[in-house]
């Protein structure tokens, strides 16, 4: 399934919780439809304890968020654009910025 979003990828939330806010990319997964994004979707996590030494403990960490509530920011204008594939002058497909017509 081939995804407008990648890994490393500048994003904005749509949608939801953490709406106009930025991230980055740091995990896909493509068949679930879902992605990791830095800083975005936190989610308490409860640990029991492993050990008799060790205490069990709350973490933050991110959770997967749906790819179609992310829109990738070009570079050139940092604003938030849609995605197209076009050939390019080696003849594979490529991501482009629909915006200004730019190569990702």
């Amino acid at each position: 399934m081939k995804l407008h979003i990648k890994k490393g990828d500048n994003v904005k939330v749509l949608s939801g919780d953490d709406k106009n806010q930025r991230g980055v990319v740091t995990k896909v997964y493509p068949k679930k439809g879902t992605a990791i994004v830095e800083g975005i979707n936190m989610v308490k996590k409860h640990l029991k304890r492993k050990q008799n030494e060790e205490k069990g403990s709350i973490v933050t960490k991110e959770a997967p968020i749906a790819i179609s509530k992310l829109m990738v920011i070009d570079q050139t204008t940092d604003e938030p654009t849609r995605i197209g594939r076009k050939k390019n002058s080696e003849g594979k497909l490529q991501r482009y910025s629909k915006k200004t017509g730019d190569f990702i």
